[in-house]
């Protein structure tokens, strides 16, 4: 059987579409682990790339720092921490939270510093306090790159969040973790399908969040 029959397998299935396994409750749960990691991770690296963005202070310590996360292996500082602390969430989230803080934290930065020196030199220019000349000049010029960090986290993290099942979690990545050890293909393709699709549509979330949030003259500007 090929990979669309496995699929065609896997999405027939009338079980696949309810209970505490079905796919609807896996995505769900899917969902919460990416947003909680996101959210965490932005909670961390926001404020840090702003303020460094705008003092142009600390770049080579977050470029350092950024390097030595990206270098982490998520699964084995999922199994490392899982046997330090037991099972829990908090094992899951640590190497979810320090996949998404690298290209949040350093694109961020970047994109302060790209921000044109003679916008911030008119604002202050006009006696405007410096947390105002970040809110309302340096960060609506630098949205664009910044949620193209989010947006690569987001997709890095929704990617990645299927080792939740080797610890027991939920999540989609249960399909993929129970199909190998039931040697049932159609499970492991189903569930990549999803994971694959989640992705996509996280793409397309944030294509709606450019369009909304960034404004039509900086978007033009791009």
């Amino acid at each position: 059987m090929n990979l669309i029959g496995f699929a065609q397998t896997f999405f027939d299935d009338p079980t696949r579409w309810s209970g505490a396994d079905g796919v609807p409750a896996r995505l769900a749960e899917h969902v919460e682990y990416s947003l909680l990691a996101l959210a965490i991770a932005m909670l961390i690296a926001l404020p840090v790339g702003l303020l460094t963005g705008h003092t142009g202070r600390g770049g080579n310590a977050l470029a350092a720092l950024a390097t030595a996360a990206r270098a982490l292996p998520s699964f084995g500082l999922l199994v490392l921490l899982t046997i330090m602390m037991g099972l829990g969430l908090t094992p899951v989230m640590v190497p979810l939270v320090a996949l998404a803080v690298p290209p949040i934290l350093v694109t961020t930065y970047e994109a302060m510093r790209g921000v044109d020196p003679a916008l911030v030199d008119a604002a202050r220019g006009m006696g405007l306090p410096w947390a105002r000349v970040l809110w309302q000049v340096e960060l609506p010029v630098a949205l664009p790159l910044i949620l193209s960090g989010i947006r690569s986290a987001a997709v890095q993290i929704v990617s990645t969040a299927t080792i939740a099942a080797y610890v027991s979690f939920g999540g989609l990545g249960r399909y993929i973790v129970d199909g190998l050890s039931q040697v049932r293909y159609d499970k492991v393709v189903g569930g990549a399908v999803l994971v694959a699709g989640l992705a996509l549509a996280t793409l397309g979330v944030f294509w709606i969040l450019g369009k909304a949030l960034v404004s039509p003259g900086v978007r033009r500007s791009r």
